[in-house]
């Protein structure tokens, strides 16, 4: 079958920002701007994008600019008030800050905004990702401080928070189809 012209021109665009992306990263490994680094970074980065593909991602859904630029606000006050926390919690005489596990189940249809929740939690100070159930959508996070129920009540608020501004997002009913899973011979 054939695509869309406007799939298509997506994922030829995808790819030319994927080339761009990776000739960054070469140079800014290098340190230098020149045209030899950009150059190689070019070569590498054609190489990894046409020798060793990733298996193509579904996408479905719409972007919202709006409550993505929400969701950009929210992570970076959980990442400052989180380093905040963290820091007063290595400041504090006294025993170390209980810790756990604590299981969340984290409701979004798409695999792409589960790995980009994940992501977000990880980067915040204090939290850990230790393991995902896919199929049930449950998240194991490990928790520097549990120390109260009131910071328990905190960390689930977030992460609720988190998924309402992930789904505004990436997924809302109105504008979500279910990719067409590809018939395997």
């Amino acid at each position: 079958m054939r695509e869309e012209p406007r799939a298509e021109m997506r994922t030829l665009a995808l790819r030319v920002w994927m080339v761009c992306w990776l000739i960054l990263v070469w140079v800014l490994l290098w340190g230098t701007i020149s045209a030899a680094n950009v150059l190689s970074g070019l070569v590498v980065a054609l190489v990894v994008t046409l020798l060793l593909p990733l298996p193509p991602v579904p996408v479905e859904g719409r972007l919202h600019p709006i409550s993505l630029l929400r969701l950009g606000v929210l992570v970076v006050y959980y990442l400052l008030s989180s380093s905040v926390q963290v820091a007063a919690l290595a400041l504090k005489p006294g025993p170390p800050p209980l810790t756990a596990v604590l299981r969340v189940h984290f409701a979004v249809k798409s695999d792409l905004v589960l790995v980009l929740a994940v992501n977000i939690i990880n980067l915040t100070p204090g939290t850990m990702v230790l393991e995902i159930d896919q199929p049930r959508r449950m998240l194991y996070v490990h928790v520097l401080d549990v120390g109260s129920e009131r910071t328990v009540v905190r960390f689930y608020r977030q992460v609720a928070t988190l998924q309402r501004v992930l789904v505004a997002s990436f997924e809302r009913d109105a504008d979500w189809r279910a990719a067409e899973k590809e018939a395997t011979p």
